[in-house]
């Protein structure tokens, strides 16, 4: 399926077609294997396209490994990067379905290679691959992990440090406006997928008011918190409760001027209601700002179909491209 951008530029969908070159194919078959000392990083390097290689990156954040996945254009130099951040429980590839097998994130990457723009997703302390105990990770601790990986990118010869953006989805989407606000590397600009606006009020909505008000008090402590609905147990400690009121996303992002893209599904039962929240998070936006609402869930309907996760790539792409270069 091939999609027009509004500035009518063609941005294709396709999956790469076979090559019947027998040396091609064996290179894209190959396993390349470098290390680099700089940042105690590990890069396990393949080709996953015709456009594009993929990277196994591996960062140390305080004495723990972060694992990422970096994809870049095979045929740009020095390209755009952008750095994306997963959400509550999730991994580097983000919600993953029968209909989009490779993950919200994991989807998005050769999509943006494609169209010159490099990515690196990667795990969050205690989640996915990457070191650490879930149980003591805080807001405040992704966001340091996110600003490893903007030091990451802002050094890295494979990518242009001068044009870095970054998104962050759900929870990785709060963290994306402090580290927006936060940071002293330059952002080119910044994207939010369903991000938690009202972060205390998202986190009821998850495991209720009795569990959220006894969890906050229960300081270097795990709390046992049991998810609404499922009743699945998610050992958490109390500074991740209590992060959750010190992170307000509106006061963080107030301190980004940016260019700023914000997607919301207007049937998210878990950050609503929509697209009310998402207004009141742009009013405390100062600069250029896009706002994209689909009738959708929290996670764009991609337990049903991949029709408009794709609608959102596309739309993410086309703001990348104008903002982002």
């Amino acid at each position: 399926m091939s999609n027009a951008s509004p500035t009518g530029r063609a941005i294709s969908f396709d999956r790469p077609r076979a090559n019947s070159n027998n040396k091609e194919r064996a290179a894209m078959k190959q396993l390349h294997r470098t290390v680099a000392a700089s940042l105690g990083m590990l890069m396990t390097t393949f080709l996953v396209s015709a456009q594009a290689k993929e990277a196994i990156i591996k960062l140390q954040v305080e004495g723990q490994t972060i694992v990422g996945t970096m994809v870049t254009p095979d045929d740009v130099t020095n390209p755009p990067v952008i750095l994306m951040l997963h959400g509550f429980t999730g991994s580097r590839n983000e919600w993953s379905s029968e209909a989009v097998k490779e993950g919200l994130f994991g989807r998005a990457a050769p999509v943006l290679a494609r169209n010159g723009i490099a990515s690196l997703r990667i795990d969050f302390r205690g989640s996915g691959e990457s070191e650490g105990k879930f149980e003591d990770m805080t807001v405040e601790t992704e966001i340091t992990d996110a600003q490893a990986g903007l030091d990451f990118l802002s050094t890295n010869d494979s990518v242009d440090g001068k044009r870095i953006s970054l998104m962050g989805m759900s929870l990785g989407g709060a963290v994306t406006t402090a580290v927006a606000g936060r940071t002293k590397t330059p952002l080119k600009s910044v994207v939010l997928w369903n991000p938690g606006i009202n972060l205390p009020a998202a986190f009821i909505s998850i495991f209720g008011e009795k569990q959220m008000a006894e969890a906050v008090t229960a300081g270097d402590k795990v709390y046992p918190a049991k998810r609404v609905g499922d009743g699945k147990e998610i050992p958490l400690k109390g500074r991740f409760f209590e992060s959750l009121y010190a992170v307000q996303p509106a006061g963080e992002i107030s301190r980004y001027k940016g260019p700023l893209f914000l997607a919301v599904g207007t049937r998210d039962s878990i950050v609503f209601p929509q697209p009310v929240l998402a207004k009141s998070l742009l009013a405390y936006h100062d600069g250029p700002e896009e706002l994209w609402a689909e009738p959708v869930d929290h996670g764009f309907g991609v337990e049903q179909s991949a029709k408009t996760v794709d609608k959102l790539i596309l739309a993410t792409v086309t703001f990348l491209k104008s903002n982002g270069e």
